[in-house]
């Protein structure tokens, strides 16, 4: 089991360290492990997230996830990405903000790709901000089968029956934020995080749209059962143990959805990695096989129905997630250390283990309900 899941990620690790060890010696070597070790540390509630979303998936979506995927996520958001965001902002050719990148210069230096790139933060704040808050609004304002923090879920819960509330609070957040605390860069944000807000509903939207039209297809015993299963929301997030696992348009769109949610938990990532190295190149090295570790860790709790077995663990993932949303908003003006946004993170996600663990113990025959009905979907 660990080597057929975590098999990829190994080879990965071996790859990403004889490319270290050819492109800058020793040195590279050091610090593409460093990177590493800290991608995985500071992430792991992203992998608890994800495998909310990726359990909806077929064995053939979840495959495509971990191969294609991580592709997205080495190359494209640890590399591409930041590349582009520099020709864009301060309006350089892709050659010339390659040449930027390649001479290293430090991050307290005008004009260089470090500094550059650190000036795009509100930017990337403000979007990746607003899509994570709409992800954490939309959990809060739905029906759940488990209530970890109970009278306040419950609370927030009968709030949601108000028609597009999410929407509605996360508006009134964008606009004050941006013409108060971040008036500075006012314009910036709002259109970012307009752009975060739209990129959710869109995803969301098509997710639940094709969601909807394979349960249709299906014969009409199993659209029953699957009308029954599938959530209204393709986060996953409140979805009863019996989940239908889907495929086809409904499972690409999810997996559109899983890798905004990554990018969205990596941008400020890659920023932080220039407080180790002014090296892009060892940058996208090092974050890029800790992002692969975290896909497969993904997998992991997945295959090993983690999730069902402790039942509040997805909500500590939203509730951090949320968390992770103020963060990315406060950090558009105040410089907030990566380690506190991944401690933070962290704590939610042990703080509801550790309920579900006591849960566990309260209530034993639920515990093998949730397993029972692992075992039987897989």
């Amino acid at each position: 089991m660990i080597l057929k899941t975590y098999g990829w990620s190994f080879a990965i690790l071996i790859v990403g360290l004889v490319l270290a060890v050819i492109y800058d010696g020793p040195t590279a070597l050091g610090l593409v492990a460093i990177l590493c070790v800290l991608e995985i540390s500071l992430s792991f509630d992203n992998a608890v997230v994800n495998a909310t979303i990726l359990r909806r998936m077929n064995d053939f979506w979840q495959k495509i996830f971990l191969s294609v995927g991580v592709i997205i996520a080495v190359f494209g958001m640890r590399l591409v990405f930041p590349l582009l965001l520099v020709s864009i902002t301060a309006k350089l050719g892709p050659v010339e903000a390659v040449r930027l990148a390649l001479e290293k210069g430090p991050v307290e230096e005008p004009g260089s790709y470090g500094y550059l790139l650190n000036e795009a933060h509100p930017t990337i704040a403000a979007f990746g901000g607003m899509f994570l808050l709409m992800l954490f609004l939309g959990f809060i304002f739905s029906e759940s089968e488990h209530h970890w923090l109970g009278p306040v879920e419950r609370f927030l819960e009968k709030l949601g029956r108000v028609e597009a509330l999410s929407v509605i609070v996360a508006g009134v957040v964008l606009f004050v934020v941006s013409e108060t605390y971040a008036s500075d860069h006012a314009q910036t944000v709002l259109a970012s995080g307009l752009l975060g807000m739209v990129t959710y509903l869109l995803v969301d939207g098509l997710g639940n749209l094709f969601n909807v039209d394979e349960v249709e297809g299906d014969d009409e015993e199993g659209a029953a059962q699957d009308a029954a299963a599938v959530p209204d929301q393709p986060r996953g997030s409140r979805a009863p143990s019996d989940i239908a696992r889907v495929g086809g348009k409904a499972a690409f769109f999810l997996f559109l959805y899983l890798e905004v949610l990554d990018a969205s938990f990596s941008f400020d990532g890659v920023i932080g990695a220039f407080a180790i190295t002014n090296d892009p190149i060892i940058i996208a090295i090092g974050l890029g096989v800790g992002a692969m570790f975290i896909r497969s860790m993904t997998v992991h709790l997945v295959r090993e129905g983690t999730l069902s077995q402790y039942i509040y663990l997805e909500n500590g993932a939203l509730w951090a997630i949320g968390a992770l949303a103020a963060i990315l908003l406060l950090s558009i003006e105040i410089e907030i250390p990566e380690v506190v946004t991944g401690l933070i993170g962290v704590a939610f996600i042990v703080a509801a283990l550790i309920s579900s663990i006591l849960h566990n113990r309260a209530h034993p025959e639920d515990a093998h309900v949730e397993q029972k009905a692992h075992a039987e979907a897989h």
